[in-house]
Formats: structure tokens, sequence, C-alpha cells
């Protein structure tokens, strides 16, 4: 019901039951036709639920206040660009990984990170592997004048690309996949991932290692390997089942999750003394519920990193501005000094 709060116009004699009418009815009339804009205009908010986020315009955060860390020669945003929304890696369900490919066009990739870009984020971490979109995309980008540094998250095995392919892409960096960093090391391979860093500095390109277990970050740092930054998940998610059986007496569905993981491997990440860039932050989604968890995740993140890492971030801007949110949370909690 709307609430008319205009006077009651009638007085003297031409505010007579007659002209009382009419006017009652007049109001009627405007309020029945207010009534139904009403209803229109939240029938068009409600379909707009599913569209492209709205342009900001000037409550944009400024770019040239975004953060940055050194990394080799490269000054890398605090604030990295994910990719796991753009291949589908919801490390959720089936439907939400099927809704995330779809979503991520060639087109919308290539928007997503030109609106990366002029938020003030320059630099994009993904895969290389089998999917070619991360390679159009970059080649359009590029094409239109993107400088955008790409971080290559690669391994050697079958089904992967080649160092050579992925050196001729030109990335700032190639890191050594987590997960398969984990699995080596549990099955007495680690020296494999520092043979990888040793051919990617051959290759003339900056070496990373990436893990998700917390004792291979602190393997590599105490072995003085070459490489020149580390990717640290905040959630040990690559955990084997036997482990998590031991420490909580059954075992998930799915990837475990544990609210102890970040200060697990933000302890480590303080202790080492090359750069590192953590992922997971949001543990891929599960902090995304209300706006304050989000703020909230992006505050522990950055008091407990040091001074000279950053973050790499996941966004799905289907629904909402993701990108300009993390960007804001970045500037207010992550600017070092």
């Amino acid at each position: 019901m709307i609430e008319n709060k205009s006077g009651y116009a009638g007085g003297g004699r031409e505010g007579g039951p007659r002209v009382r009418c009419r006017q009652g009815r007049r109001r009627f009339l405007k309020q029945l036709a207010a009534g139904a804009a009403a209803i229109v205009g939240s029938q068009a908010v409600a379909s707009d639920a599913h569209a492209e986020p709205a342009d900001q315009g000037s409550s944009e955060p400024d770019a040239s206040k975004m953060p940055a860390i050194k990394i080799g020669r490269y000054a890398v945003s605090r604030l990295v660009a994910g990719s796991n929304p753009i291949g589908g890696y919801s490390h959720s369900t089936l439907n939400l990984a099927r809704h995330m490919q779809e979503y991520f066009t060639l087109d919308r990739t290539v928007e997503f990170i030109s609106r990366c870009e002029q938020y003030g984020i320059n630099t994009w971490q993904s895969g290389h592997g089998p999917n070619q979109k991360v390679v159009d995309a970059l080649r359009t980008l590029r094409e239109r004048g993107s400088r955008i540094q790409w971080l290559c998250l690669a391994w050697e095995g079958r089904g992967h690309k080649p160092v050579s392919d992925i050196v001729g892409l030109r990335p700032i960096a190639i890191v050594h996949h987590g997960g398969v960093t984990d699995s080596l090391f549990r099955t007495g391979q680690g020296e494999k991932v520092h043979d990888f860093v040793k051919k990617i500095h051959d290759a003339g390109v900056l070496a990373g290692i990436s893990a998700h277990n917390p004792a291979n970050i602190a393997h590599a740092e105490e072995k003085g390997w070459e490489n020149d930054f580390f990717m640290t998940c905040f959630y040990h998610i690559s955990r084997p089942a036997e482990e998590i059986r031991a420490k909580l007496g059954t075992v998930p569905l799915g990837e475990p999750f544990l609210e102890s993981d970040p200060d697990e491997m933000t302890a480590v990440v303080r202790q080492v003394k090359r750069p590192c860039l953590g992922f997971k932050i949001l543990a891929a989604g599960r902090l995304c519920w209300h706006e304050p968890s989000v703020e909230s995740a992006f505050k522990y993140a950055f008091s407990h990193i040091k001074k000279t890492d950053g973050v790499i971030v996941g966004m799905y801007p289907k629904f909402s501005d993701e990108i300009g949110m993390n960007v804001r949370l970045t500037l207010k909690y992550g600017k070092p000094g």
C-alpha cells in the first residue's frame, strides 16, 4: 500500500461532499497508477538480479591507490585476479561449475580482466593446460592494448602444455601447481618441484611454487630453493583422507576447509623471506554469504601476511560488483605501512 502524503485540498464551499468525492476518486486513481508503476519497477529490479552489474560511476575506487608488491622486477598489485570461476572450478557443486563456465564466455572474460585493470588490478593468475579460453583472452587483451601481467600455473605431466609453449605467451612468472606440489611431496618426489623451478629459470622466466600444505612451503624455504615467490593456499584442501580421519575422526564429503588452516599457513608465510601470494582467502566462496564475512576475510588475510605479500582472489561478477568490493577492501586493509 502506498501512502499519500499530500494534504487534503478541500475547504469552504469547494469542499462539499460531491467535490470531495471527485477529489478522492482522483487521488485514488493517482494512487492506483503509482502503485502499478511501483509494481512494474519492482519487477524490473527483480529481473535485473541476473543482469550484469551496473557501472558504479563516481563510486569506483581510485585505481592509482592500489598498493603493489615486488616480485622480481615486476610491480604486482596486492590484489591479483584469480581464474577458478573463469574455468568453472567452483570447488563446490557441478551445477555451479557449469554456471560459471556458461557465464564466462571469451567476451566476458576479456571484459572482466579489462574491468580489473580499470580498478587497479594489474596481474591475472590462471592455469594454461587445456583451457584455450585463457590463451584467446590474453591475445585479445593484448591486441586491445592491455598491459595485464600474467602468472601461469603449470606442471609437467600428461595433458599439460610444455614450458616452451607457456613461455611463448609471455608470462611474468610460471608457478608449479599447488595440488601437484602436494602430491609429489606426499610420494617422496618433492625434488621434482625444485627441478621445475630450475627449468623455468633456464627459460628466462620467474619461478614460483604453489602449495596447500604449509609444510611444503617451509621445506622449500629451509632448503634454499631458488624460486622467486610462493603461492600459499589458506586451506589445506589437498589433505589426504587418512590424515583428516586421524584429525577429525571422520572424513567430510568433498574438500576439507578447516577453520584452523589459515592460522597454520599464515604462520609459515610470515616466516619465509620471499613474497607470498595467498589464495582461497574466502574459502572458495564459503565466506561470501554476507558482506561482513567477506570484509572479515580480507582483514584477516592482510593482517596475517607480510607487507611484501599479496592475495589472489577469484571473482564472479554476475550478481554484484565483486571487483569493486574486493578492490575497496584491499585499499582499506592492504595498504602497507
